[in-house]
């Protein structure tokens, strides 16, 4: 078997769009079983990339869960309006883990669902992404993606 099937190369990232999302207030909504959970609305923003730009609409949400462990897991929905008309879906899942003294780690995976046409190809990209809480100063989270090379 070739050398290079065995050791595949290690992957890159190339930047695909960095988006500016409005939020409204987080809500709380108590406590479930896997720790306590949280809604934040998603009431619009920007979005802007080499290949991609427009408008995030709102209607949105991100769904956020505090572990007992004090890691957070955001699990976001909303939708894109690009800025010839084109309708795409993000899912973003982030995990955040900020522990006292320590480096932060806040990275997600993010999917984007495309119809058929110029931003197929999004379909068939493995997308990852950071956040930067841009709160208090602006109401709105700074959010980067790339794709995985």
């Amino acid at each position: 078997m070739p050398t290079a099937a065995m050791d595949p190369r290690p992957p890159a990232t190339e930047f695909v769009y960095e988006a500016l999302v409005e939020v409204a207030p987080r809500q709380d909504m108590g406590r479930g079983p896997l720790g306590h959970r949280f809604i934040v609305p998603i009431t619009g923003g920007r979005f802007d990339g080499p290949r991609l730009r427009g408008t995030v609409l709102p209607g949105g949400a991100d769904r956020q869960l505090l572990r007992d462990d004090g890691v957070r897991e955001l699990d976001a929905l909303y939708e894109l309006r690009t800025d010839d008309g084109v309708l795409l879906t993000v899912h973003n899942q982030v995990l955040i883990d900020d522990p006292p003294g320590g480096p932060r780690y806040a990275f997600s995976h993010v999917r984007v669902i495309a119809p058929e046409g110029p931003y197929a190809w999004l379909n068939r990209r493995v997308l990852v992404g950071t956040l930067q809480n841009l709160q208090p100063e602006r109401p709105a989270v700074r959010i980067r993606v790339h794709q995985l090379v």
